[in-house]
Parts: structure tokens; sequence; C-alpha cells
């Protein structure tokens, strides 16, 4: 098979690195899916996803369908006679989107699969405290993430990852996973097979309840919360500030392993530190964000903030 025409969809930036790879080594994208353009921000500007930047700056052509299932989307999709279709951080494809290609649609997924089906394996690998990860491409079917596998390659995790820098790393190595199974597809070497069909650990998207911390949880897993949801959507607590409740993002912190007898939640505070007691420990506080305020150090928000003796993390 020569070199395939290739139809890529992505929309965040994790997805760039990805058509990036193949865009530099000279695959032939017919064209790119991305997400429509969404007012943003106070002015509510247009604001265009990073796939959709990089396709412009790079004279690709670009189609931002609002519905999948468009009979017009549809045909300007059939029009580029894509012999091959590559997902990274897409949405659900309709069934008469990934059969189209003459080769298949594959996706790259941020799991071992079939471990961590779901919106943000990312997040939760880190938050149940896995010491590794890795990368999946396989082809597209009914199902979310269930389809054959193609390549996979395994990535370490470190006690001290964030979601942010793991994000990072996959999307580079993800890019490089691509470039292997496009290469795979061409040459006829690619050599699929089933997932197992057992009970695994999912990765649900995130949502209001699933961020908040449970102080009663021992250490680790609290650890684990606050930097499994580091940088985004970060992980959340209420203050109990006098009479009031303020909600308070918990950005980055570490462990202190010291014996108390303090109910999980009490606040103990000094000029430069914030510890809140857990089960079998401290919680230090390094960065945090009070509703409505910006992000600060523990050092700069103790110079604005006074805490009253018996408030508490809820």
């Amino acid at each position: 098979m020569k070199k395939p025409r290739i139809v890529f969809m992505g929309t965040p930036e994790f997805a760039v690195a990805s058509l990036k790879a193949l865009v530099d080594n000279n695959y032939n994208v017919v064209g790119v899916i991305t997400a429509p353009d969404k007012p943003a921000g106070r002015g509510r500007k247009l604001r265009t996803s990073a796939v959709k930047d990089y396709a412009v700056e790079n004279d690709l052509l670009v189609l931002q369908p609002s519905n999948l299932k468009d009979p017009s989307f549809l045909e300007e999709l059939k029009s580029l006679q894509a012999d091959l279709q590559v997902v990274v951080a897409f949405r659900m494809l309709p069934e008469q989107v990934w059969r189209m290609a003459s080769s298949g649609t594959f996706n790259l997924h941020a799991s071992l699969l079939p471990e961590y089906r779901g919106a943000a394996p990312i997040n939760w690998a880190i938050i149940n405290g896995e010491i590794k990860t890795g990368l999946t491409t396989f082809y597209i079917n009914e199902q979310i993430d269930t389809g054959a596998i193609l390549l996979q390659r395994e990535v370490p995790i470190g006690p001290d990852d964030t979601a942010g820098n793991l994000h990072d790393i996959l999307m580079e190595a993800g890019s490089d996973l691509v470039l292997e199974t496009v290469e795979s597809i061409c040459q006829g070497e690619a050599n699929p097979r089933d997932q197992p069909n057992l009970k695994l650990k999912p990765a649900p998207k995130l949502n209001k309840d699933n961020c908040r911390i449970d102080w009663s949880m021992p250490l680790d897993k609290i650890y684990n919360h606050i930097r499994g949801l580091n940088p985004y959507p970060s992980a959340w607590t209420l203050l109990q500030h006098d009479q009031d409740q303020i909600e308070c993002k918990i950005h980055s912190a570490i462990i202190v392993k010291e014996s108390h007898g303090l109910r999980p939640g009490t606040i103990r505070t000094s000029k430069k530190e914030i510890l809140v007691a857990a089960a079998d420990g401290f919680i230090k506080i390094e960065n945090l964000q009070l509703s409505g305020k910006r992000k600060m150090d523990v050092v700069s928000f103790l110079n604005g903030f006074r805490f009253e003796p018996n408030d508490k993390f809820i």
C-alpha cells in the first residue's frame, strides 16, 4: 500500500503531537476534523481548537461539523476518499463515519486497554495510585474503547507525577505510536487482537463529586487524588471559615507522616505552612485557590488570609 490518504480527527493539544508527527513524516493528510469554534472568556470571543490552529498554520483542509451524522458533512468526508482515519482525543463516532475509510479507523487511547476505558484515563491512573500506564491504538467499533488492539506501549508513573506532566509524556509517546500503527497498516503487518472481556478499572468523566477530597481517606489516597487532578480540573474541598463555607481548590501538596489525634480536615497553621489532618498524618498544602480568587502559594496566601481557631476542611 502506498502512503495512504489520511483523515485526522482530534481537538485538544494532546492530539496535535500526533497530527504533527504525520505531517512531519510526509503522510498525506487530506483532511482534519475537529470541534466547532466555541465562545469563551468574558468577551465570549470564538476560541478555536488546538488541532484547528495547527491545521490552519500548515494549510490542511479543516472540517468542523457540529453533527457527525449531518448528510452534508458525510458527503464532504466521503469526497476525501480516505484510506485510513486516525482519531486522537475526539468524540464518539457514528458507524457511518468510522466505517468510511477503506483501511479502517483507529484511535489512540491513553491507557493500556482494556484498563481505564473512558474519558479520563490519565487522571484515574494517578488517582488510583498506579505505577504504570501506557498507550493503545485500536480499531474503532460500536462501543467505546472496546475495539481490536493494534499496538501498545507501556509508560511508568513516578510517585510524584501529576496528570499534567504525565499528559505531556503520553502525548509525545503517543505520536510515535500513531506513526508505528500507520506504518504497520501500510505494510500490511497489522495484527489486531480482541480485548479480553473482564471487569476492569474504568476512567469515567470527571465531575464535581468525584473531584472532591475526602479527608477521611488515608494520606496516600488523598495525595494521589490531588496530583491526579493537577492542573485540571483540580481537587477541591470546602473550607468551614467561621460561619461561612468557601470552596477551595488544592492544586498541589505533599505528605507529612506524623501521628496525631486530630479529626480529619482539622487545620494546623504557622506563618509558612498549612497542614490538614488525615487519618494517618497530614497533607501539607503547597498551592491553593479560594473561590473567586487567584491560585497562590501557601506563604502568599497566609499573608492575606487569617484562619479562625475552629476553621476546618470538610
